[in-house]
């Protein structure tokens, strides 16, 4: 953080004269190439989702969120509707415009628009997503929608430590890793560490042109195989 001496002589943060609070983020529909990100609804989408997670091969995809396996439609239909009642967490349902079901959910939570920083979390994406473009353009829609529509300056992505697969996310979609908070969290009777990722405003556009890169009609083969990766994307600026 560049920072310069104040009266007294101490270092302190850039000022920013004209800031202002951002809004907070709303329940909008954001519509790409790949998929739909919508309002979650229990009414539209639970039965979709229930049936979408039924297909991973076991319960481990639940380990790192605080609520699940659900053991029956109506359990996970009673969790949507309980988390759907406010607006921080706000959840969005990932639906493929191919069949018109929603495959995964993800939200935007631990909003502080007065500070210009919000949390992507919540993140549930069934078999149907992972590996899949729609995954990559779900996260990127909410990050250009924080980012270009509200104005946030600080855009958060936080994990188990232990969760392998959620960290490699980050660092592929472009965040920054910060750091481990120790004992941060107790979840599911255990203890978490947790580890913190963010993309700020000045990260952004060349995070945000990077996704754009990879997602573009050019980077997929007939059989939408990807040419180029994320990484080999970012490379020249990572050098």
């Amino acid at each position: 953080m560049s920072a310069r001496p104040n009266e007294y002589g101490q270092a302190v943060g850039r000022p920013l004269p004209g800031w202002t609070a951002v809004p907070a983020p709303a329940g909008v529909t954001l519509e790409g190439r790949f998929c739909r990100v919508e309002p979650l609804d229990a009414d539209r989408h639970a039965g979709d989702l229930y049936a979408a997670f039924a297909l991973a091969a076991d319960g481990s995809d639940w380990t790192y969120m605080s609520a699940g396996p659900f053991d029956s439609p109506a359990d996970y239909r009673a969790y949507v509707t309980a988390t759907t009642q406010a607006d921080d967490p706000l959840h969005y349902a990932v639906v493929d415009p191919r069949t018109g079901k929603a495959a995964g959910s993800l939200a935007l939570m631990r909003q502080d628009p007065s500070n210009g920083v919000v949390e992507v979390g919540s993140v549930a994406f069934s078999p149907l997503l992972k590996r899949t473009p729609i995954s990559t353009e779900a996260q990127y829609l909410l990050m250009s929608y924080a980012f270009d529509e509200l104005g946030y300056r600080r855009y958060e992505w936080k994990c188990d430590s232990l969760n392998a697969p959620s960290r490699t996310a980050a660092l592929r979609l472009g965040f920054t890793f910060e750091g481990i908070f120790r004992q941060a969290v107790v979840y599911k009777g255990r203890s978490r560490d947790t580890a913190w990722y963010s993309v700020i405003d000045s990260e952004w556009p060349r995070v945000g042109m990077a996704l754009r890169e990879w997602l573009a009609p050019g980077n997929f083969d007939a059989e939408g195989r990807q040419k180029r990766s994320l990484s080999d994307i970012r490379a020249p600026d990572d050098v």
